[in-house]
């Protein structure tokens, strides 16, 4: 674009940089919308993983067998993988602030719903409603920042990276001290008061945000969206299940099922006019390999740390408690680096933290499945926990803006996408490490070589990153700076 144009066409957005850097009141206003959003995402990631510890006592009050237990776990993974992607395109359709406040108030209402579920048949689906709540958290939350931060938005998204591994980490902690100290169904009640103070400051504080032009709303493409997701999930969920494997008809029907409906699906990309997910951010030039990466740094990236503290288990015979501490430290490093990699990005570019951490993230794993040498298992394995958590924080940052300097003014729609791969490659990872480790008679071992082999696909995922489009220092504030004009 020629120099005049983009002089004229965000003029605007250079005046309102300018006066947020006289007028601080400016400048302290976007930094209070940044805390808003990040409550709302710190609050979806930690009942992600609040209810693990209150398992025990839902089932003995609810008179629930284990495998529907479990659904209250995986249905709001469920939830969350198929909302992501469609609260992108709704939130540029009815305004970020619009979806926002309403996602706040269904995550809020479906948590106080759940707290009041008589028998596990009401609970989970609750928790799915509450999961595509908390689902349209992160798309809309991410383009209200993008709107409000404009040249510095590569910080502030990046900054998103540190949040949902602190809400994960902290989840069983605060389901654990409810869980005593009141009973399960606070872990649910409590986030009626965070809930509604929310809705009001987001309601009081944050602008209202402009649609896009009008579209027709692609009904069709939700609904085979939502089937695909679903279907697909069910399969990998299920292929978890000690009895179950790839000939078990609870597993291949529901995978066959899926293939079916995203067939059916992109071929409805391509016919409508305006679809709900843009065939470009799938398969077009540079977000094909980007997709990719995601899929492979959600399953071997941050699938393999909720089976850290199992591995201290099976392998070491360490306790319970002790194990746990493990995957705090693997957090504890991430939010670390990934503060930092966030100020460095217009320095380093997207390609060399991203490699540089796959890698890092690579090697600690290797030495995780290699065992203890020279000092005790326990910590042996918060070492290295540790060293996994740096490479993390290295790539998150890195990998969240280099989607969105491929679409700059889609940041709702690329965020969703994004966090729907990388949900989808989690629980793969997860299921199908299960599913070994439920059939093998020494699971420690057989942990330590399913490390080798998600190394391999970390060394894979760095070679991809090798050859993502990287960007300067300059290119990253001309994107930023359109993003906060468009």
């Amino acid at each position: 674009m020629a120099e005049g144009a983009l002089r004229g066409r965000y003029g605007k957005q250079a005046m309102n940089e300018t006066a947020e850097a006289v007028d601080p009141h400016l400048h302290g206003r976007r930094r209070f919308i940044f805390f808003i959003c990040a409550i709302a995402l710190f609050m979806a990631s930690v009942d992600s993983t609040i209810v693990a510890t209150a398992l025990p006592k839902i089932g003995s009050s609810l008179h629930a067998r284990l495998n529907w237990l479990g659904w209250t776990i995986t249905i709001y993974s469920l939830g969350q993988v198929v909302m992501l992607p469609i609260a992108g395109r709704i939130s540029d359709q009815i305004g970020r602030k619009q979806l926002f406040v309403t996602c706040v108030l269904v995550f809020t209402l479906a948590s106080v719903a759940c707290g009041l579920s008589t028998n596990i048949y009401m609970l989970v689906p609750l928790r799915l409603l509450q999961s595509m709540g908390g689902g349209g958290f992160l798309p809309s939350a991410s383009g209200i920042v993008s709107d409000h931060f404009g040249r510095d938005r590569d910080r502030a998204l990046g900054l998103f990276s540190s949040i949902f591994p602190m809400g994960s980490v902290a989840g069983p902690i605060f389901g654990g001290l409810i869980t005593q100290y009141w009973n399960w169904r606070g872990i649910f009640f409590v986030n009626l008061p965070i809930g509604l103070a929310l809705a009001y400051l987001i309601m009081r504080y944050i602008p209202a945000t402009q649609r896009s032009a009008s579209r027709a709303f692609d009904g069709l493409g939700i609904a085979l969206l939502a089937a695909t997701i679903v279907s697909v999930m069910l399969a990998i969920t299920d292929l978890g299940e000690l009895n179950s494997s790839l000939a078990s008809p609870s597993v291949y029907l529901p995978g066959l099922i899926g293939i079916a409906f995203g067939s059916v699906f992109l071929r409805h990309l391509r016919r409508c006019e305006y679809p709900i997910i843009s065939p470009s951010l799938l398969y077009g030039r540079g977000f094909g390999a980007l997709n990719c990466i995601n899929v492979m740094f959600g399953g071997a990236g941050f699938g393999f740390g909720a089976l850290v503290p199992l591995y201290a288990e099976n392998r070491y015979r360490i306790s319970e408690s002790s194990a746990g501490t493990v995957l705090s430290a693997q957090a504890i490093g991430m939010v670390i680096v990934a503060f930092a990699a966030s100020m460095l990005i217009r320095r380093t570019g997207y390609r060399r933290p991203m490699t540089i951490g796959f890698l890092f993230v690579a090697l600690s794993l290797i030495m995780l499945s290699i065992g203890a040498r020279g000092i005790s298992a326990y910590w042996w394995l918060l070492l290295f926990s540790m060293l996994t958590g740096l490479g993390l924080g290295s790539i998150a940052p890195a990998a969240n803006n280099a989607t969105l300097q491929l679409a700059p003014t889609q940041v709702a729609e690329i965020t969703g996408l994004r966090g729907m791969f990388r949900q989808s490659g989690s629980i793969l990872s997860i299921s199908i490490t299960t599913a070994i480790l439920a059939r093998s008679k020494n699971p420690g071992i057989v942990q330590s070589h399913i490390f080798w082999v998600l190394a391999i696909i970390l060394l894979f995922a760095a070679l991809l990153s090798s050859q993502v489009s990287d960007t300067t220092s300059d290119s990253i504030e001309i994107v930023a700076t359109r993003i906060g004009d468009d």
